[in-house]
């Protein structure tokens, strides 16, 4: 019985020691507790001993629900690090955009905290075999750290888990079972199964251990924001200034609603022992598919009405019936006054996965992806500004990509089998292999525009969406010259630009009979008079103001005029 924290039911009230193997309140049986811990001295003593210990989740070991970490049952579990996204950011005009990436857990998610911590916390209470329902990570996460802790794991998982998965899930011993359904009937087949044989099953949200272990999210952000960062200052001379710096945003995708839930107690109880200067708002995206959370918050419910058959290919967010951590995530977001709720579709989700491989050079699953896909669309929406601190949890690594996620035409062939050919022939027939598949095959477009971080933009935008062949100059007589010799299929051209600006530029190309046809979309972030519009016409096929290619129009004009 751990010493330092009691646990309180929600429903009744009722304070008791948190026993592992007794998950339910004792005097009403209730299986919804929560974790209280002596804040009041954890504010003072924190900061004091933090300092020394490794950066992991066992750093936090007051506010956790184990009595003695055991280090052999470790991985290698949490101090992931906090990765500034400056190309998306730039693309999305939010200075401060961070990832917590995640994937660089033991098995590549932020579902290794929760089995840590579960682990950690059967063995100390003696229990040696486990039931658990998942959709990928969970089972991946539980069965290392099980095979690790010597503790036999029944994993009951959807046929729609991706097979390698399934595949990795069985490597460590695990006894998996295949359920032909959705996940939430394999989580109704586990419990079953598990009363049946009266094992301990895995309870998810209402596990105070895996809720516990969320926490941590928080936790570390802060730390590596106020090492960032600094300190936050004090509004004013009334008030004390926290040594912690906390996000004003904290995006996530969401299933069951476990992670999300974890981690706003972790920065709550933060604020609560005045360590932070804010609890951040929260926005938690999910499947359109499947999205029980954001139909309710719409509709301003308290309650999710659970989606039998859920229609989207990211299985690993396939939870129809949130049940009641909805309901304690909706009091907790209405008690905090602002966050939101916002659903994706597959496709965005995988487009988000190309720009974030692209752009940031970060390979991430899908459920991830949803969560930036979902930034996108509150930061379309004008919800989260500019000048706000925002970190986007990175749920997970890619697995195996799929052919809907890449699409046809993503590889180029080779074939060096012949045999007829003499040495020279051989040579010859290879350097002509190689020469089809030279980027000189792919649209080629010309960036024209002064600023340097413009021009960088707009090469990013177009390499996370496609393959082009891309030319660059910083001023209209390079750009003159640039595009009499290479003849691109496209011109990108900014307006205001010193000795020779874009009208100009537009004037040389016209004397050349070459050149005066090629395409041009003018960026620029000047407000044309009328005169000046007027002067344009005939001339280009598209006028964008810089600041709106952070949507898709951008795209979508290259994209229609190199057909």
């Amino acid at each position: 019985m751990s010493s330092h924290f009691i646990t309180v039911c929600l429903d009744c009230g009722a304070q008791s020691p948190f026993l592992p193997g007794a998950p339910a309140c004792p005097k009403c049986g209730s299986l919804w507790r929560e974790a209280i811990y002596d804040y009041e001295n954890l504010a003072f003593t924190l900061p004091v001993v933090l300092p020394g210990r490794p950066f992991d989740i066992w750093r936090y070991r007051e506010l956790l629900p184990i009595r003695d970490p055991n280090p052999d049952y470790s991985l290698g579990e949490g101090g992931t690090p906090l990765i500034h996204a400056k190309n998306l950011g730039m693309m999305l005009g939010l200075h401060n955009l961070y990832i917590k990436d995640e994937r660089q857990g033991p098995t590549t998610s932020f579902k290794d905290r929760q089995a840590a911590l579960m682990m950690a916390s059967l063995k100390e209470a003696g229990i040696n075999e486990l039931v658990c329902a998942s959709t990928g990570n969970v089972a991946i996460s539980y069965s290392a750290y099980a095979a690790r802790a010597g503790i036999k794991l029944w994993a009951f998982l959807t046929s729609l888990v991706p097979a390698a998965k399934m595949r990795e899930v069985a490597l460590y011993g695990t006894q998996v079972v295949k359920i032909t359904g959705t996940y939430d009937e394999a989580k109704q087949l586990a419990a079953q199964f598990a009363k049946q044989r009266n094992l301990f099953l895995d309870l998810g949200a209402r596990s105070i251990p895996c809720l516990e272990s969320m926490k941590t999210i928080a936790f570390e952000i802060t730390e590596q924001l106020t090492a960032l960062f600094g300190p936050p200052t004090a509004p004013d001379q009334t008030e004390q200034a926290t040594p912690w710096r906390s996000p004003d945003w904290y995006v996530q995708s969401v299933s069951g609603g476990m992670g999300p839930l974890g981690v706003m107690k972790g920065f709550h109880e933060l604020h609560l022992m005045r360590l932070t200067n804010q609890e951040p708002k929260v926005a938690m995206i999910q499947s359109e598919g499947c999205a029980p959370m954001v139909h309710a918050w719409k509709q301003k419910k308290d309650t999710a009405i659970p989606v039998k058959s859920p229609h989207t290919l990211i299985e690993t967010l396939a939870t129809g019936d949130p049940a009641r951590t909805y309901t304690q995530i909706y009091k907790k977001m209405k008690a905090a006054s602002d966050g939101e709720f916002e659903s994706v579709s597959d496709e965005e989700a995988f487009r988000a996965m190309h720009f974030l491989a692209k752009m940031e050079g970060l390979s991430i699953e899908p459920a991830a992806a949803v969560a930036f896909a979902g930034l996108v669309k509150l930061v379309r929406a004008g919800k989260i500004k500019a000048d706000e601190i925002v970190v986007v949890n990175c749920t997970g690594h890619t697995m195996s990509i799929e052919r809907n996620i890449l699409g046809e035409g993503w590889e180029r062939n080779i074939n060096v089998t012949s045999d007829s050919l003499d040495e020279n022939g051989r040579e010859e027939g290879l350097l002509a292999a190689l020469s089809n598949v030279g980027i000189d095959r792919f649209p080629r477009i010309a960036i024209v525009d002064d600023e340097p971080n413009v021009r960088t933009l707009i090469r990013r935008i177009l390499q996370s969406q496609g393959n082009y062949k891309l030319y660059e100059a910083s001023n209209g007589k390079d750009a003159v010259e640039m595009i009499k010799k290479e003849h691109p299929n496209l011109i990108l051209l900014d307006l205001m630009m010193p000795d020779m600006d874009g009208f100009q530029v537009m004037d040389a190309l016209q004397l050349n009979q070459e050149t005066k046809d090629i395409p041009i979309i003018v960026i620029t972030a000047k407000e044309l008079t009328p005169a000046e519009k007027n002067r344009l016409k005939g001339h280009i096929q598209s006028l964008m103001q810089k600041g709106d290619f952070m949507n898709d129009e951008l795209l979508d004009e290259v994209r229609a005029l190199l057909k």
